[in-house]
């Protein structure tokens, strides 16, 4: 395999979590009988760009499928993320009527509403079929097709170029990043910004987050290396915020490379900071399948623990970051009888691998679990905020990822 973004031969591996089905895939009662794909889930990292990514395998139209089962409006912690967000990009780049602003990966139009509700045109590329008509419902107008340069040349040429590009955790996701990069670039009026957040390959390290690892991320970003494919289209990133979300996300703000504005000092403060954090050194990358397994396995004896003792543990969140976990540590419903979540689109299916069943949060208060193992810890408080009253009967909250432990 080459290397996504350089092309150098690939030899190095990041991580090899066995193999696995797509983590988005849900499963309906009657797939239960029927063969379930597995991949490869190999991550290797580029001694030359430095680029972490998975081993090609899986297609796209396999990962975002038309019943794409994801919606960004679920979580009102990352609602209340997009609104302040919105509130913030219209002032910095006074954005109003006469403005066009561009999202890809629109999802259900979670994000693009704030701008609808402030009379600033806009349009959604969104391929997933279920997420963009409850994006439309809401008056989001969306485009269903996959990103790239030859759609980025196409929507400067029979609408305008935009004033402001977003991409909001969908750059780990594109399968060719040159091409989604040259997209963005055709795409963008000279003077226009493109804001793209994303999971940092630095935290994903420091935090032992393996479990954000899946098929649909093909890439694991650093700075350095999104100025390096950023730098390959001619763009750059003038300006980066390092954000809570997901775990330590970084937001980058990129222009075209002529661009009068200056860079921010806090571009040079994180590049430095990932040098200091061994991001250009191969050593940094090879311990990282060890400190994977010790996650791993202390999560494994702790549900044979609690099932040995007589006690309940179901989950919360029937999230791709779960199915990694729950996948790779082989769990089943002989350790976990169920999993909650408030996503209508999952409740009455079946996890992917594990078939554990996905049930409404009100079944937490019919079966009084002991234990509640949050799966999506990236928005535990917002979950234990949710679910409080688990601790009526002494319930417990626990969370497997960086470790384990009780909330």
């Amino acid at each position: 395999m080459k290397c996504r973004h350089c092309h150098a031969s690939l030899k190095q591996i990041f991580l090899d979590l066995a193999f696995a089905p797509p983590s988005n895939a849900y499963l309906q009662a009657s797939d239960l009988r029927r063969p379930e794909f597995y991949y490869p889930l190999k991550v290797y990292v580029c001694s030359r760009c430095w680029l972490v990514q998975t081993e090609d395998w899986a297609r796209p139209e396999e990962l975002f499928r038309p019943d794409y089962a994801y919606f960004s409006s679920i979580s009102s912690s990352w609602l209340a993320h997009a609104s302040r967000y919105a509130n913030m990009i219209i002032r910095r780049l006074g954005l109003g009527p006469e403005s066009l602003v561009i999202e890809v990966g629109a999802n259900d139009g979670y994000l693009l509403n704030s701008f609808v509700a402030s009379g600033i045109p806009c349009l959604g590329i969104e391929p997933t079929e279920g997420t963009a008509a409850t994006a439309e419902a809401q008056g989001v107008p969306i485009l269903r097709e996959f990103f790239g340069e030859a759609l980025g040349k196409r929507l400067a040429s029979e609408r305008r170029p935009a004033d402001l590009i977003i991409g909001n955790n969908v750059y780990a996701h594109v399968p060719d990043i040159n091409d989604f990069t040259a997209g963005l670039k055709a795409a963008l009026k000279p003077g226009g910004t493109i804001t793209l957040e994303f999971p940092h390959l630095m935290r994903l390290i420091e935090l032992t987050q393996f479990d954000t690892i899946y098929h649909e991320h093909f890439s694991y970003l650093s700075l350095y290396t999104v100025c390096r494919i950023f730098s390959g289209a001619g763009l750059r990133i003038l300006d980066v915020e390092e954000l809570p979300t997901h775990g330590g996300s970084l937001r980058v703000y990129g222009c075209h490379e002529d661009d009068q504005r200056e860079d921010s000092a806090d571009v040079a403060r994180v590049l430095a900071e990932e040098k200091k954090q061994g991001l250009r050194e191969l050593c940094t990358y090879q311990g990282f399948q060890a400190r994977t397994d010790r996650v791993k396995d202390d999560f494994l004896v702790f549900l044979i623990e609690q099932k040995r003792r007589g006690r309940l543990v179901v989950a919360y969140g029937a999230a791709a970051k779960g199915n990694t976990l729950l996948n790779y540590a082989g769990v089943k419903q002989d350790l976990l009888p169920y999993v909650c979540d408030a996503a209508p689109s999952k409740q009455g299916k079946f996890l992917p691998g594990s078939h554990i069943p996905i049930l409404p949060p009100e079944a937490l208060k019919e079966h009084k679990p002991d234990v509640l193992l949050i799966l999506p810890w990236n928005i535990a408080q917002e979950v234990m905020q949710q679910n409080a009253f688990i601790r009526e009967w002494d319930g417990k909250f626990v969370t497997a990822v960086p470790s384990l432990r009780e909330m």
